[in-house]
C-alpha cells in the first residue's frame, strides 16, 4: 500500500512542512515505508506534475492545500481522476478545512477531507488503508468523508496534540539543498486578528524547550541556509523568546539565518538588548504592523501600541543588524484612500528594509468573512479571495495602491535604488505621494506590464526625476535643475556601483578620463600603505588588480549625506552589508588627492 502526499510550493526554494510532519507522525507510528513524498510547484506545467504522480503509482493520493496552488490542484486532480479513477484523493490544508463540505460538492471524485490539524488524522488514515479498514475509515476524527452512498458524513473535531507528541520533520536534509526550512516551535496565536485564520484556533501551544534546542542544533550543525520559524507571534512569551534567540547566538556557524514573524510592540528592553548583540544577519523580523488607524485596529482586534511599536522598530534599525520586514494590509475597515496613505507614510518612516504592501484576503471561516458584508467588502470568489472594493475603498483606489505596491517592490524593496529614492524622497511631504507618480508614470508612458532589464529601470527613474524636479524648479521659480538633475545622475551612478563593479558605464554617467591620473596614483599608493582597503584581503594583489577588483567614483556632492563638495568613493566589493549586500564604500575627500600622487596623512 502506498500512499502518495503531494505538496505545490509557490517557489521552489520553498518546502512543505507540513506533508513532511505528516510523515514523521505516522512513521512514528510504523508506516513509513507506506508513505512518499512528492514536490512540485505552481511555475510546473500541470502535466508534468501529473504524470509525476501518475508515475509514482500511488494506491492513495493525499494532497496539501493553500489559497495559492488551490486551483492547480483541482485542475491536476480532475485529470488524474480520468486516468486512474480507482485511486482514492484526500485533501487537506487551510484551503480546504473551513469549507470541506462544498469542496467535496464541487469535486465529486474526492474520498475526503482532512480538517485542521492534521498528524493524527492523517496516520489514522493510513492505519485504515494498509489495515484495509474500510468501516474505520468513515469515522475518522477531524475528516469530513463521502460514504458509500454518496452521502457527506462529518466526524467531530480530533484533539489537539501535545506538540512534543510531534516528531521532527527533517531527519533527512539531503532534499533541502538551497530551500528554506520552515520550522515551529508553537501552534495557534494569542491574538485574534479578525482576517486571520490563526485566530480560528484558540489553542495556543508550545514546544519544550529541550526539543527546539535540540532540533535547531541539528539544523545548525547542518549548515542550513536560513531557518523560518512559522510561529504566528513568535515573541507573545518573553523567556522563551529570550531562550530561544540566546541559543541561536550561542551557536551561531556564521552561516544559518533565521526569521520571526514577531509583534514589535511587545518587544521589551532585555530582548532588544540581545537583538543588538546577534551577527550581522543572524536574525531578521517579520513585524506586521498592518494599518496604522486605530479605528481600523480596532475593527480588526489588533491591539497594537503604535508608539511603542515605532521605538522598538527604531531601536532595531539603529543597531543595523537585523533585517526588519514591514507589513501594511489595504482594504481593511475604516482604511480610505487617505488613511492608508498615512499609514504607509508611518510605516515607510521607520526605515524597514522592506515594505510589504498586501491586499486583503477574506478567508473562509475567518470573523472578516462574516462581517464582509457590514464593510461592504467586495472580493474575488476565486483564490486567493483578495479585496476588490469596501465602503471605503473604490475599485479606482485598489488599481492606484496596486500601481503603488508594484514601484514599492521595484524601487524599494529590491535595495537597487538607496541613494536615487532617497534623493527624491526630498520632493515629498509624504513617500507614497512619490511612488504613486512613479506608477502613474508608468502608466502615462506605456511602461507598465512589460519586461524591462535592471539598467532599464534606472533610464525610466531618470526621465521620471527629470520630469520631476523641472515642474518642482519651476513651481518654485528656481534656477537650480540643471545641478539638480546632475546629482541625481550620480545617485543613480552610485546605486548602480553599490551592487556591482560595472564593465562598461551607463550612457547618464559622466566621463572620467581627466580623473585616471589621480585615481591611478590612489591605487599605486594603496598597494603600498593600505590605508583605506584591507591588507588582509587585497595584500597579493598589485595596482592594477586592485583597480580592477574595486572601483572608484567621482561625485561633485556626496550620495549619502547629501553634503556638497566634490568627493571620490572607493567601493570595496569584496566587504559587504550582510543585509543588503551593498558593496562597503569609502568617502575620500578631494584634499587627500592631488594630480599624480596621493598627499602624506
Amino acid at each position: 500500500m502506498k500512499i502518495l502526499l503531494l505538496a505545490i510550493n509557490s517557489k521552489y526554494i520553498h518546502s512543505n512542512l507540513a506533508v513532511y510532519s505528516l510523515r514523521a507522525y505516522a512513521e512514528a507510528k510504523g508506516f513509513g515505508e507506506n508513505i512518499e513524498i512528492a514536490e512540485y510547484t505552481i511555475n510546473n506545467r500541470p502535466v508534468e506534475v501529473l504524470e509525476g504522480i501518475y508515475k509514482r503509482k500511488p494506491d492513495v493520493l493525499a494532497v496539501s492545500c493553500y489559497i495559492w496552488n488551490i486551483e492547480f490542484v483541482k485542475a491536476v486532480l480532475r485529470d488524474f481522476h480520468s486516468i486512474c479513477p480507482n485511486v482514492p484523493v484526500w485533501l487537506g490544508g487551510p484551503e480546504v478545512s473551513y469549507s470541506a463540505e462544498e469542496v467535496l460538492a464541487e469535486l465529486k471524485f474526492v474520498k475526503g477531507v482532512m480538517v485542521g490539524e492534521g498528524e493524527e488524522t492523517f496516520a489514522r488514515l493510513v492505519e485504515c488503508y494498509v489495515n484495509r479498514d474500510c468501516e474505520g475509515l468513515y469515522n475518522i476524527n477531524g475528516t469530513v468523508v463521502r460514504t458509500v452512498s454518496d452521502t457527506i458524513k462529518v466526524n467531530p473535531s480530533q484533539p489537539i496534540l501535545n506538540m512534543d507528541n510531534i516528531p521532527f520533520a527533517y531527519n533527512n536534509l539531503q532534499q533541502f539543498d538551497n530551500r528554506i526550512i520552515y520550522y515551529e516551535s508553537s501552534r495557534g496565536c494569542p491574538f485574534n486578528c479578525s482576517y486571520c485564520l490563526s485566530s480560528v484556533e484558540k489553542s495556543l501551544r508550545f514546544r519544550s524547550l529541550e526539543k527546539v534546542f535540540a532540533e535547531l542544533k541539528f539544523l545548525i550543525d547542518n549548515k542550513v541556509k536560513q531557518v523560518k520559524f512559522v510561529d504566528r507571534t513568535f515573541n507573545c512569551k518573553h523567556d522563551r523568546t529570550l531562550a530561544i534567540w540566546n541559543f541561536i547566538k550561542e551557536n551561531d556557524n556564521g552561516i544559518t539565518n533565521f526569521h520571526f514573524e514577531v509583534s514589535a510592540d511587545l518587544l521589551n528592553e532585555e530582548e532588544l538588548k540581545l537583538l543588538a548583540s546577534l551577527r550581522p544577519g543572524l536574525v531578521q523580523l517579520e513585524i506586521g504592523v498592518q494599518s496604522a488607524n486605530p479605528d481600523t485596529l480596532k475593527a480588526i482586534n489588533r491591539a497594537a501600541d503604535m508608539e511603542k511599536l515605532k521605538v522598538n522598530v527604531d531601536a532595531v534599525y539603529k543597531a543595523r543588524n537585523v533585517h526588519q520586514h514591514l507589513d501594511l494590509i489595504a482594504g481593511l475597515p475604516y482604511e480610505n484612500l487617505e488613511s492608508f496613505r498615512e499609514s504607509f507614510k508611518t510605516v515607510y518612516d521607520m526605515n524597514p528594509d522592506q515594505l510589504q504592501l498586501g491586499f486583503l484576503k477574506v478567508l473562509s471561516g475567518t470573523q472578516m468573512a462574516h462581517e464582509s458584508e457590514e464593510y461592504e467588502v467586495v472580493y474575488s470568489k476565486l483564490p486567493p479571495y483578495e479585496v476588490l472594493s469596501t465602503r471605503w475603498l473604490s475599485y479606482d483606489d485598489i488599481l492606484l495602491l496596486k500601481g503603488v505596491e508594484e514601484m514599492v517592490e521595484i524601487y524599494y524593496n529590491s535595495g537597487q535604488f538607496t541613494a536615487s529614492i532617497k534623493y527624491l524622497e526630498k520632493h515629498y511631504v509624504n513617500s507614497f505621494d512619490l511612488y504613486k507618480e512613479l506608477a502613474d508614470y508608468y502608466e502615462e508612458n506605456l511602461l507598465k506590464d512589460r519586461p524591462h532589464a535592471r539598467i532599464d529601470r534606472y533610464n525610466i527613474l531618470l526621465g521620471f526625476a527629470e520630469e520631476l524636479i523641472q515642474r518642482v524648479m519651476s513651481e518654485e521659480n528656481a534656477d537650480n535643475s540643471s545641478q539638480d538633475i546632475t546629482h541625481f545622475k550620480e545617485c543613480l551612478l552610485f546605486d548602480l556601483y553599490l551592487r556591482d563593479n560595472l564593465k562598461s558605464r551607463p550612457p547618464f554617467a559622466s566621463e572620467i578620463a581627466g580623473d585616471k591620473d589621480r585615481i591611478r596614483a590612489f591605487y599605486m599608493a594603496e598597494a603600498e600603505s593600505f590605508k583605506h582597503l584591507s591588507s588582509e584581503k587585497y595584500l597579493l594583489y598589485n595596482s592594477k588588480q586592485l583597480a580592477s577588483m574595486t572601483h572608484m567614483e567621482k561625485y561633485s556632492f556626496n550620495p549619502l549625506t547629501g553634503e556638497e563638495g566634490v568627493v571620490y568613493i572607493l567601493f570595496d566589493y569584496k566587504t559587504r552589508n550582510p543585509l543588503s549586500y551593498e558593496a562597503a564604500v569609502i568617502v575620500i575627500k578631494e584634499s587627500e588627492l592631488t594630480d599624480g600622487s596621493i598627499k602624506e596623512s
